[in-house]
């Protein structure tokens, strides 16, 4: 695995991770103020949620990357 396909799989599965990290821990607002959806969150907590992503992303990479270079599959035939 070059460094271009690397990347390109982390980006993936960060993006996929995020999706399902998203609705985590999520809080209706409890005031409604004018112009603001029903659905929006009081706080989203966005860096821990990144974070998260990030983390969990390192490490289905890793078991990704070890499976690759490992030839116990072979992606060539």
């Amino acid at each position: 695995m070059n460094i271009a396909s690397g990347i390109v799989v982390f980006v993936i599965v960060w993006a996929l991770v995020l999706f399902t990290v998203l609705p985590l821990g999520v809080e209706p607002q409890k005031t409604m103020l004018p112009g603001t959806d029903p659905g929006a969150p009081e706080n989203p907590h966005m860096w821990k949620k990144v974070g998260l992503t990030t983390a969990i992303t390192i490490v289905i990479w890793l078991i990704f990357y070890a499976v690759a270079t490992s030839n116990l599959i072979s992606f060539r035939d």
